[in-house]
């Protein structure tokens, strides 16, 4: 075969291709999506909170001058972020006693720690 006609048919063979696929493209039918977009989900009972953060969102960078956002991020961070009201009842720690220990806090000492060993100074060893 001679090169030019088999340049032909190979560009009659993709176009050819081409039509077909098109042809197909074009006779398929729009399928509903799989998933659901998280905008669209509506359900009851949604936190207000959740619903300002989601559009502060997708407000960008004007989100950072909107009030009603700032507001929104520091009650998300105080959820997360705010000592329990079992830590705020605790009595506070007191001012320290004579010994320099707190007076109302127990004196708590770890398993395998002998308070009557010798401290050996780092320079000390170095002289041996």
């Amino acid at each position: 075969m001679d090169g030019k006609i088999l340049a032909r048919v190979g560009a009659i063979g993709f176009v050819t291709f081409a039509i077909t696929a098109t042809a197909i493209e074009l006779s398929r039918k729009d399928e509903p999506p799989l998933y659901r977009s998280v905008a669209a989900a509506t359900e009851t009972g949604v936190d207000p909170l959740k619903t300002e953060l989601r559009r502060c969102q997708q407000l960008g960078e004007v989100g950072i001058r909107d009030p009603a956002c700032l507001q929104a991020w520091a009650d998300n961070r105080d959820r997360f972020l705010k000592p329990s009201q079992a830590l705020q009842q605790q009595p506070a720690p007191q001012a320290p006693g004579p010994q320099g220990t707190p007076q109302n806090l127990p004196t708590v000492r770890e398993p395998g720690i002998n308070e009557t060993a010798p401290v050996i100074d780092s320079h000390t060893n170095e002289a041996r």
